[in-house]
């Protein structure tokens, strides 16, 4: 499939899991044509190649469903359309399927939420936020009200109390007028949207995914720094981690704010880079772009309202197979089978794009039973 003369189909029908594969396919590698976007500049550094293993992966035992399966069935079951696993810094496997090519720029869905957070590192580093206990008001006033008392750790943490629905299947959810806000192009309604919201509960005491609250960490980063979110991901990141293309990020109108928790549309191996960057604790070349131990914070889970909470500053940590956090593993993930998982303590990197058929739970294979399936077999 040329992804670039595909024309991609309607991007609610996209969200609500109702387009047929051919489709779906079209319009997940062209989504960089959807919406106005701003390019994530890769700058004039030379492209950093991440060097492939003397021995590579041909196969590997996938422990999952009460069975064994196969990489193949991981692949295929799971409507993978592009893998590649490394470790110590070398790829071991490395796949394209449907058409998809190493050019190719798929969707990120809310792996862009982990992109977005880890700027928010960067702006403490740069001094230019203070801390994650610093109100959010602090920087957006337009939220006093509902957002009163939440800190920016409340927001990364998706712990705020303030109302959100995020199903994306249903019509009437926040999530869908937000995304309506966003076909719309309607400069600042996603941010007004947002400070109209009630408050349910204390700051810090529910958790609640809220994809409205990663534009909130958008707006915040372009507050506080004056930079759009695109150009200080390119400075921060992009243009040092030796990336292969330009990226892009989606727009909530022409000229207007980064969609924060959706919108970056990039290559696979671009992809496996930002995770390279993650596990090195932040640091390019021996220079740090956040602060130092910032993504053991942003990936440790923690509680809230007494009750355990397996979810970061918008990263995920993932459980080893014995229900432990002992390898300190953690994935930035999508919808529809979009994943960075990083093992640092086993150097292991696996970057999985995928078009399932719905936006959660159509995976025949659970995907952190995968990503330890691959511990188990590296070593």
């Amino acid at each position: 499939m040329d992804f670039e003369q595909e024309p991609p189909h309607d991007i609610t029908l996209a969200y609500a899991g109702k387009l047929f594969p051919q489709e779906q396919l079209s319009t997940f590698g062209a989504t960089d044509r959807i919406f106005p976007t701003r390019t994530i500049s890769r700058g004039d550094t030379p492209s950093r190649p991440i060097p492939v293993a003397r021995q590579p992966l041909e196969d590997l035992c996938v422990r999952a469903n009460g069975g064994e399966q196969d990489l193949i069935d991981y692949v295929s079951r799971n409507r993978v359309v592009g893998l590649l696993i490394a470790k110590d810094g070398e790829t071991l496997f490395e796949t394209y399927e449907t058409g998809l090519t190493p050019a190719t720029r798929w969707m990120s869905m809310s792996m862009a939420k982990s992109a977005a957070t880890t700027l928010v590192g960067c702006a403490i580093a740069d001094g230019h936020i203070g801390s994650v206990e610093d109100p959010l008001t602090e920087y957006l006033p337009i939220l006093s009200g509902s957002y009163e008392g939440v800190s920016i750790r409340h927001l990364m943490q998706m712990t705020s109390g303030v109302e959100w629905d995020d199903t994306h299947t249903t019509a009437g959810s926040h999530r869908r007028k937000m995304l309506q806000m966003q076909v719309d192009q309607q400069p600042g309604a996603i941010l007004e949207y947002m400070a109209s919201l009630p408050r349910v509960a204390e700051p810090g005491t529910r958790w609640n995914y809220s994809t409205g609250e990663t534009h909130l960490v958008g707006a915040l980063v372009k507050a506080a720094t004056g930079k759009w979110l695109a150009d200080y991901l390119s400075e921060k990141i992009w243009s040092r981690i030796g990336a292969e293309q330009d990226a892009a990020w989606w727009l909530e109108a022409p000229d207007g704010l980064e969609v924060a928790g959706s919108g970056i549309c990039a290559t696979l191996r671009d992809y496996a880079r930002f995770g390279l960057f993650a596990m090195d604790g932040g640091s390019i070349d021996g220079r740090r772009a956040v602060p130092e131990g910032w993504f053991t914070e942003a990936t440790t889970p923690r509680d809230a309202g007494g009750e355990p909470l397996n979810y970061g500053y918008m990263w995920w940590p993932v459980p080893d197979r014995d229900g432990s956090h002992a390898d300190g593993a953690f994935s930035a993930r999508g919808i529809f089978g979009q994943y960075i998982y990083v093992n640092p303590a086993r150097r292991i990197l696996v970057t999985t794009l995928s078009a399932r058929a719905k936006p959660k739970g159509a995976e025949a294979i659970l995907d952190n039973d995968f990503f330890n399936s691959v511990v188990e077999a590296l070593g």
